[in-house]
């Protein structure tokens, strides 16, 4: 429900959007909607925003968006008339949208900018690393941090001094996998690792121990052992046997031994069978299948481990891997073609999400916080902040520190931004809103740690409160995503929840409109593909047989592929026309059809029955019906409310949109 609504909000109801626009005495009213003057300025702009390749000689393009425009203003008059705008879980969910549309603006994007080049310039190389980590947390008490540091410099003396790396990071690192790999990361590249450790490798030469690393894990040793090329992106077939299991929606399931199945169809690729056409005729990937196993092109981190190691080691176009397994089954992998790390624009936007998620974005932060600050003039007292020491004690650690504590700080001018000042209060009050249970540190280090924290949070908060004067792009958005939640929570009353927990008027628009639902005539058949002529004569005998002997197709297939599991494969179900190719190649009539040859195999069908068009039942259509019974309480609710709200339009004004 949370993606759907969103994406109702980002469309603003079938494509309107609201901005605002200056209003003067030769701006004219095109229209008057439920009260409210709309602006020809106003509507004008709004119209070419969602409708850029218009033409305004387009007179029917343009009488139709003036109806979806008035059906827009008239929801959104109806959910304030209702009251939907005061009410708190409205206020709340437009915070949070707020929040998230101000964002862009409280980061420094050329920070950003330089810090997507960086990332990208650094995936063009994969590195190998080891590491010993000795444990450190972010907050720990001065002594405990340089315990933990004078700590790291030992472990490195002793290396420097010849010990072997692995065994000392066997013995003295808190990274746990350490005991079994010896610190070695294997190769990764950026994105992968926390950036500060990141940089440090990239920046490290070849087999040489750095310093000790801060982390927000503690303090890294890293030796960086290897650099080689980014792998690139490769493009590659397969062909799947899914591991075994029952289909519950199959009536006679015939179940293989995926392991024989998958050493046959090597044995015949090693003997020069085609790949694409083993693939066709025996993949259980059936999307790949029709493409003779061809998967779409991916890199590192795209497939599952077992898949991607053995793709890639694949050393040119046309290898065969040997049979491999992953948690979906056992794969053979060709490689088509490889190609390198795609251009810097096409993985742009992958890499803007991970930094988005990555530490490294507090540095845009950081930057955009020091240009508000010269912006807003900001100046202070560190030596009011200083006074704060004196007044902590260790309930703060437990969460139980009082502001009271504080009380006789009252100096004023704490420190000033644009035209506010905050004193030692503010900053007393903050101290008791944001203490949690924690480890404890330093006071001097706690007060400088909360200060900080306090000054970033309100100079972001003074800079976002001056968004809307600041950018009117920001202002206009904002309004979207308040009309549109609103009409997302109107609409959902109205139409959606309503089609689908009213079932009596669901049943009666079902019943009303039946036959627009209908099954087309349909085959219900099983088709029997045979590795050869031999196989299928005696497919063809067992299948004769099946209701006197009581066989089930399992049985068939038991007894045909005792000697080979590529001998037979068996498909059931209803079928409509143009959704098999094999069923479509036979007349459509009940008994057995004769053989023909379809992907190098002998294949006949069995039509057990032809099904002629029959409406579907409400169960079978039960998605597109509500979908058009949405429709209708749409055209509904719309006619209701042109009925409710008066609307005049000014066609004078209208002619002359340009």
């Amino acid at each position: 429900m949370k993606l759907k609504k969103i994406n109702f909000i980002l469309v603003a109801w079938l494509g309107i959007s609201v901005s605002a626009s200056a209003q003067n005495s030769s701006d004219p009213v095109i229209m008057n909607i439920a009260g409210k003057d709309i602006t020809k300025s106003e509507f004008e702009s709004i119209y070419h925003k969602n409708n850029s390749k218009a033409s305004t000689t387009d007179s029917k393009q343009l009488d139709d968006y003036v109806q979806l425009f008035i059906n827009f203003k008239l929801k959104v008059k109806e959910a304030e008339d209702k009251g939907l705008d005061t009410a708190a879980a409205f206020r709340n969910e437009l915070e949070g949208y707020r929040k998230q549309l101000a964002a862009p603006y409280l980061t420094d994007n050329e920070v950003n900018d330089w810090l997507l080049k960086e990332a990208y310039d650094r995936m063009k190389k994969d590195v190998r690393a080891s590491h010993i980590l000795i444990k450190c947390e972010p907050d720990a008490l001065p002594k405990d941090t340089l315990a933990a540091y004078n700590k790291a410099i030992a472990a490195r003396n002793r290396i420097l001094k010849g010990e072997n790396f692995a065994k000392v990071a066997q013995e003295l690192s808190d990274d746990p996998s350490a005991k079994d790999n010896g610190g070695d990361l294997g190769y990764f590249t950026s994105m992968m690792m926390v950036y500060p450790f990141e940089t440090a490798t990239y920046k490290a030469e070849l087999n040489k121990i750095t310093m000790p690393i801060r982390t927000r894990f503690g303090y890294h040793l890293i030796l960086k052992t290897d650099e080689r090329p980014n792998q690139g992106q490769i493009t590659v077939a397969h062909i799947m046997v899914k591991a075994a299991q029952k289909d519950i929606h199959k009536k006679d399931t015939a179940t293989v031994d995926p392991k024989v199945k998958i050493d046959e169809i090597y044995a015949k690729l090693k003997g020069g069978a085609d790949f694409a056409e083993l693939a066709k005729q025996q993949s259980d990937d059936k999307g790949s299948a029709k493409k003779g196993g061809e998967l779409p092109t991916f890199s590192t981190g795209r497939m599952v481990a077992e898949f991607e190691n053995a793709a890639f080691a694949l050393k040119n176009d046309g290898d065969i891997s040997e049979p491999i397994k992953t948690q979906y089954g056992w794969h053979i992998i060709k490689r088509l073609n490889k190609k390198e790390l795609g251009s810097f624009e096409e993985l742009k936007p992958e890499l803007k999400a991970k930094i988005n998620k990555d530490s490294r974005s507090a540095t845009g932060r950081e930057s955009k916080i020091a240009k508000i600050k010269k912006e807003y003039n900001f100046k202070e007292n560190l030596k009011l902040r200083d006074e704060f020491v004196k007044v902590m004690d260790t309930t703060y650690f437990e969460g139980q520190w009082k502001q009271t504590s504080a009380a006789k700080l009252n100096k004023p001018a704490l420190f000033n931004i644009g035209d506010k000042t905050y004193n030692q209060q503010d900053f007393a009050t903050y101290l008791e809103s944001h203490q949690t249970h924690r480890q404890k540190i330093d006071f001097s280090a706690l007060i400088r740690e909360m200060y900080k924290n306090f000054v970033d949070e309100t100079c972001l908060a003074y800079e976002e409160s001056r968004l809307p004067s600041k950018y009117p792009e920001y202002k206009a958005l904002l309004q979207e995503y308040r009309d549109g939640i609103l009409l997302f929570d109107l609409t959902n009353s109205n139409v959606w929840s309503k089609a689908v927990t009213d079932t009596t008027g669901l049943k009666e628009f079902y019943e009303a409109n039946k036959t627009k639902y209908m099954w087309p005539e349909r085959a219900e058949a099983t088709i029997y593909m045979c590795a050869n002529e031999k196989v299928a004569q005696k497919t063809r005998k067992m299948v004769k047989d099946k209701a006197k002997k009581k066989y089930s197709n399992s049985d068939i297939l038991a007894t045909i592929n005792k000697d080979s599991q590529l001998n037979l494969n068996i498909e059931n179900g209803k079928f409509s026309k143009g959704e098999n190719e094999i069923i479509d190649k036979f007349e459509w009539k009940k008994g057995l059809t004769s053989d023909i040859k379809s992907n190098n195999q002998t294949v006949f069908v069995d039509y057990e029955n032809i099904l002629p068009p029959t409406p579907k039942t409400i169960t079978e259509a039960k998605g597109i019906i509500t979908a058009d019974y949405q429709n209708e309480l749409e055209k509904q609710w719309i006619a209701k409310l042109r009925g409710k709200y008066k609307v005049t339009i000014n066609k004078d004004v209208l002619s002359t949109v340009k």
